[in-house]
């Protein structure tokens, strides 16, 4: 006995847009149920004192050092703004 039927798939299928014949519904019925059934074989083992983890691999953001620069001469940051004006950029209003 299948644990997803075939109009599930087919729902599933119309949640994400997606046009699939009856073979391929028949097929995909299929493939979820081998994973389901993988799923149900991992609940079998004992989890108690394994730690929740977001990564298989223990990562750390490596953050480089928020140092002050100098920035870019005015006359560098206007010249491909296609309108400035006294050291600014214009834009068009959106408010009125």
């Amino acid at each position: 006995m299948s644990r997803i039927s075939i109009d599930q798939v087919k729902h599933v299928a119309h949640l994400a847009r997606l046009a699939i014949t009856e073979e391929e519904a028949s097929m995909f019925q299929k493939q979820l149920d081998a994973i389901i059934t993988y799923a149900e074989q991992l609940n079998e083992l004992d989890t108690t004192n394994v730690e929740p983890t977001s990564h298989v691999l223990a990562m750390k953001n490596v953050m480089r050092e928020d140092e002050p620069k100098q920035g870019l001469p005015i006359e560098e940051v206007v010249k491909n703004a296609p309108d400035h004006k006294d050291g600014y950029i214009r834009v068009p209003s959106i408010l009125e």
